[in-house]
């Protein structure tokens, strides 16, 4: 029970904060540039993991490659 109204008062507070930077254009620039950022680094990291898995795709190619041939010199 304790816990549910922990999660309401959460919700209320969450509500009227909202209301309060939706009348305030300052904070609602500053909230806006906040999500420029985050989204930015998010892409950021999207980025960096496709190139390192383009990396690992291409070791993996290689080492496949070089397993073939040492199997073909062994037979």
């Amino acid at each position: 029970m304790n816990k549910l109204v922990w999660l309401v008062a959460g919700v209320a507070i969450g509500f009227v904060a909202a209301r309060q930077v939706e009348k305030s254009p300052e904070a609602r620039q500053f909230l806006d540039e906040v999500d420029a950022k985050a989204r930015e680094f998010g892409e950021a990291v999207i980025d960096g993991y496709r190139q390192r898995e383009a990396e690992l795709r291409a070791a993996v190619a290689e080492a496949e490659a070089t397993i073939a041939d040492l199997q073909e010199r062994r037979a």
